[in-house]
């Protein structure tokens, strides 16, 4: 399947989308690979593919003989941008695997990313990689972790999260958030689970700037089970996420507080309307988001450490950093570096700087911190 001798095919479902068109961008910048736009709305793939030079072609998830579908576009690699992930099955990657093709989606479900090792052992029969959750999380988290990790020889605590800029994400991103708010999800803390409730817990965090203070929210994604089991021994781990203007960070966790009391049964109904809401917001913020990753534990010596990572995004480039895992997988797999076969989330198949090589030109930075406060190394130099 990594044979020069013919264009490497990817295939993106949903790739005219918010994420999709950004991973179709950066792909036809690769030389050797034939990106083909794929969804059910062809005019949308057809006026992208005018614009990148890429394929289009209409494709439907629901249809019967998706694999026949796969074989018949000669693809080697499938990548799922159609989201929410949450509550859908593995038709799209059982489809793939069919196929003998690569199946790489963005999910965040929890429950998605976690359960597509039931795949394994068919998909190493095929000799495909099936990997789920080639995004920030897991994706970029556990790669930040890995790095730092042999700093310590105890990992107590794993405190992470993302702080996005007033740029609203589409409409099936913001309905798959909107389906755990207010209900009660599971969070490893003190060495055992406790239950928490989605878009509640607030607390802040403090940025380098120019990002500065930042309000985050208990959101639920796969790293809160696949951490514990990952770094063994780790007593706490704990994920949140907010936005930038503070009046839609207020407005989110109130509207969990109505979930809770059940006064409305779920949020997912009123995703629609919120969008357009947090569309008319937008003038008023600044373009910037974050992402941190707080490790606390004793260093070889027995001394407490704790070490901080943040990545600071301007002129909402933001919302590029999620795309950018499945870019440097396909990246890996049309060079034969990326060997791994089977169905797994997305985790050590990605060094943080392969993840972070990805985001050079964007105006993005980061940087690790020592428990003084103070910048201990840039990991990304500026791109301007």
């Amino acid at each position: 399947m990594e044979s020069q001798t013919k264009a490497f095919r990817v295939v993106v479902i949903g790739g005219y989308g918010n994420f999709g068109s950004v991973i179709v961008r950066r792909l036809c910048t690769l030389a050797g690979v034939t990106v083909l736009i794929a969804g059910r709305d062809l005019a949308r793939a057809e006026a992208l593919a005018v614009q990148t030079g890429a394929l289009a072609t209409r494709l439907d998830t629901a249809e019967v003989g998706l694999a026949q579908r796969f074989v018949e576009l000669a693809v080697d690699v499938v990548i799922s941008t159609a989201g929410p992930f949450q509550g859908q099955d593995y038709r799209v990657a059982e489809a793939a695997m069919a196929a003998r093709a690569h199946y790489i989606d963005l999910a965040d479900g929890r429950q998605f990313v976690c359960g597509i090792t039931a795949l394994d052992a068919e998909a190493q029969r095929q000799g495909v990689l099936l990997c789920s959750g080639a995004s920030s999380v897991p994706g970029l988290s556990a790669a930040v972790i890995d790095r730092l990790l042999p700093r310590f020889s105890r990992l107590d605590s794993i405190n992470f999260g993302i702080s996005s800029s007033e740029k609203t994400p589409g409409l099936s991103t913001l309905a798959g958030v909107l389906d755990y708010c207010g209900k009660p999800l599971q969070q490893w803390h003190a060495s055992a689970w406790r239950t928490v409730y989605g878009w509640q817990g607030l607390r802040a965090y403090d940025f380098a700037a120019p990002l500065g203070r930042r309000w985050t929210i208990n959101c639920d994604i796969p790293d809160l089970t696949l951490f514990p089991s990952r770094y063994p021994g780790v007593r706490s781990v704990r994920f949140s996420a907010g936005v930038g203007l503070r009046v839609t960070q207020a407005g989110t966790w109130l509207l969990s507080w109505l979930v809770r009391g059940r006064l409305l049964r779920s949020a997912v109904p009123l995703a629609r309307w919120l969008r357009r809401g947090a569309v008319l917001l937008e003038r008023f913020g600044d373009g910037l988001s974050g992402m941190f990753v707080r490790l606390e534990g004793l260093d070889p010596e027995g001394r407490a450490l704790l070490l901080r990572w943040e990545l600071i995004a301007r002129g909402n480039d933001g919302p590029a950093i999620p795309c950018m895992a499945a870019v440097a997988l396909v990246r890996k797999l049309l060079a034969g570096t990326l060997t791994t076969r089977g169905a797994m989330p997305c985790m050590g198949l990605l060094s943080q700087d392969e993840y972070l090589a990805e985001l050079v030109g964007l105006r993005i930075t980061a940087h690790d911190f020592e428990d003084t406060g103070a910048p201990h190394a840039e990991v990304v130099p500026a791109s301007r």
